[in-house]
């Protein structure tokens, strides 16, 4: 099955950047998100993210997580609109202060959640991992460890398909519409899925040792991640960025 955070190979200006500025890239977004206080700016630089999304060939995949996104931002915008008393009142319990802090901190969720996302699936883990380690002098365990649970991610999501399976073949029915009674449903599932995952750490601890893992350093490290004009320009665009959300 494939998980839609897996890295999809390309040859775009996106894919070649050092995985260093894409990070770069990623994080200015999200910053200019928060920073921004205009509709423009906040869906600009959500067009922005889509448009490197159609551009990198990933557009399916952020579609799809908007789309697992879209019914959050709409909780956040009821609860929004529901406690947000100040404002002139609109109808009912509704105010318009409460329309526009909604409104914009629906946008934020998808501002902040898709350019990271964006940044994996063009991105090779392990490359990921090492040049962080070379150029952000990340110690390698830390980095390692980050790149290793997102790898996990798409193991977890089979095991738990897997014992779903399982316990509708014995006659259990997860296809429910009730939310409470579907969490009542689930919470049993964590057990054996906690297991499998304390084995499966116990194994990649084993082996991750076995191979010399405490002896990884920056220096021992085989490629080398240097940057080029590609990833100045980046870098510039990054400043860019979190100038105009800070302006707007």
């Amino acid at each position: 099955m494939l998980n839609v955070i897996d890295y999809m190979p390309g040859s775009t200006l996106l894919h070649k950047l050092n995985p260093v500025a894409k990070v770069a890239l990623a994080a200015a977004i999200i910053a200019a998100t928060f920073l921004a206080q205009s509709y423009a700016m906040l869906v600009g630089l959500l067009a922005l993210t889509l448009a490197m999304g159609v551009y990198a060939g990933v557009a399916n995949r952020l579609f799809t997580l908007m789309k697992l996104l879209v019914p959050l931002a709409l909780i956040l915008l009821v609860l929004q609109v529901a406690f947000m008393r100040a404002g002139t009142p609109v109808f009912g319990f509704v105010t318009d202060e409460g329309l526009v802090t909604g409104t914009k901190a629906c946008l934020r969720l998808l501002g902040v959640a898709l350019p990271l996302l964006l940044m994996l699936m063009v991105t090779p883990l392990g490359d990921l991992a090492n040049a962080c380690v070379e150029k952000l002098h990340i110690p390698y365990r830390y980095a390692f460890t980050f790149t290793t649970a997102l790898r996990f991610v798409p193991v977890f999501s089979q095991e738990m398909n897997a014992i779903m399976e399982a316990q509708t073949a014995r006659g259990v029915e997860y296809d429910t519409n009730n939310p409470f009674k579907k969490l009542k449903l689930m919470l049993p599932l964590c057990i054996p899925l906690l297991l499998s995952s304390v084995g499966k750490t116990d194994a990649t601890a084993l082996a991750a040792e076995q191979r010399g893992f405490y002896l990884r350093t920056r220096e021992s490290a085989y490629d080398r991640y240097p940057f080029a004009a590609r990833d100045y320009a980046a870098f510039a665009l990054c400043a860019a960025l979190i100038a105009l959300g800070v302006l707007f």
